[in-house]
């Protein structure tokens, strides 16, 4: 298996540099075992003020098989969907304890490009500022392949310098199975240690439907207790279910503020 990369930011050329990662934070494995509604409502209580409840990468697929004007429907799909209405109010659910949003595109094994690195989404202004940054965002070369493998393998490095969360899921976008690099299944034990959930959003069209891709990922790429994959026919409906998957990510967690945890 490839040595895990350590996190990188993006320089001039669009490609990601080294950077020392902070230490590791701890996690028992009792606590990686609890469900995530036990896990949010565990920390309801002052402690986690300073917390954030849900550190989020989206990772989106940027191979040979994404053309141009699929490309732009991706990354514009994901600015809008971060400014639905209801998305907004999900963000806000729990103002103590924001979500840390990073978001980072990948095809093959070397190359994975930092959008937006980490940032707390405390307020409107802060969903507006990672919108605007996306729909700024011009596409670079890139490999044509497709490793998911050594995705999800820079996704858990940039976990390394997210703020401390409750949660930590990678959130990967893909419309294709992969074919180089490491295989998903490999990078399980790494990411079960590091306490991190992977869920999917695999995409289709109607000549070829997502069913198969998404008994795919649900084989090879989902990790983690709750994990799930949702699906877009085609890239046109990439939006809605960007917009399905984020308010589902959030949605339990929110709970919490409504019923805090017993003393």
């Amino acid at each position: 298996m490839s040595r895990l990369k350590l996190p990188r930011t993006a320089d001039p050329g669009g490609r990601w540099r080294s950077r020392p990662a902070p230490p590791r934070r701890g996690k028992t494995p009792a606590t990686r075992r609890l469900p995530a509604l036990l896990l949010a409502l565990l920390f309801a209580g002052p402690a986690a003020a300073q917390d954030c409840r849900l550190a989020l990468a989206l990772a989106l697929d940027v191979s040979g098989s994404v053309d141009p004007r699929e490309y732009r429907l991706q990354l514009d799909g994901v600015a809008a969907a971060l400014q639905n209405p209801q998305v907004r109010a999900a963000f806000a659910a729990i103002p103590e304890a924001p979500v840390a949003l990073a978001i980072y595109e990948w095809s093959g094994p070397e190359f994975q490009r930092l959008l937006v690195d980490w940032r707390r989404i405390t307020g409107p202004e802060a969903v507006d500022a990672v919108a605007a940054q996306l729909r700024a965002t011009l596409r670079q070369r890139s490999d044509p392949s497709t490793a998911i493998g050594a995705a999800l393998q820079a996704g858990q490095a940039l976990m390394q310098g997210a703020p401390r969360c409750w949660r930590e899921v990678i959130d990967l976008s893909g419309d294709g199975k992969s074919n180089t690099g490491p295989d998903p299944r490999q990078i399980g034990p790494t990411l079960d240690r590091a306490g991190i959930t992977v869920n999917g959003l695999v995409i289709g069209d109607a000549m070829d439907p997502p069913d198969g891709l998404q008994a795919y990922f649900r084989a090879y790429v989902l990790h983690g207790p709750g994990a799930f994959v949702e699906s877009a026919i085609g890239f046109q409906s990439f939006e809605a279910a960007m917009v399905r998957k984020l308010l589902r990510e959030m949605e339990v967690l929110a709970v919490s503020r409504a019923e805090p945890a017993a003393r």
